[in-house]
Order: C-alpha cells, then sequence, then structure tokens
C-alpha cells in the first residue's frame, strides 16, 4: 500500500469536493468544507504543502478510507 504524503491544498481540495463536500466558508487562510448530515466540517489550510497528520484527521472525521482517498486522489 503506498505511503500517504504531503499534497499541495488545492489538491486536497479536489479530492474532497469529489467525495461529495462542499466549501461553505474560507476564514484567512484556511476553507471550511461541509457535508450534509455530517457532525463535524473538514478544515483545509491553505500551504503549499498540507502535511500528513492534517490529511489523516480529516480523512477520520469525513469518513474516507485510505483506499478511497488514494483512489480519489489519482494514485
Amino acid at each position: 500500500m503506498p505511503k500517504l504524503s504531503a499534497v499541495s491544498w488545492r489538491r486536497l481540495a479536489k479530492v474532497f469536493e469529489a467525495a461529495g463536500w462542499r466549501c461553505a466558508r474560507i476564514e484567512g487562510d484556511h476553507m471550511v468544507f461541509t457535508k450534509p448530515r455530517a457532525v463535524r466540517p473538514v478544515v483545509i489550510p491553505r500551504y503549499s504543502e498540507v502535511p500528513v497528520f492534517i490529511i489523516k484527521n480529516n480523512l477520520r472525521i469525513a469518513n474516507i478510507s485510505r483506499d478511497d482517498y488514494l483512489n480519489l486522489l489519482g494514485k
């Protein structure tokens, strides 16, 4: 199984949009994504490289498996 690596915020935002999440608002340098019936929003910082620990936390919040993430990412 491929190892998770840091990706740009644009690429990560496209992954969550493909999974049905929509950008509800932008607060400073953070994008807040929501989805109907989701308990918590997903926050993506607009960094050139989003660290792996933030990606893992967002995947847990969004209930997206590692395999689904990699498929959406195109790896």
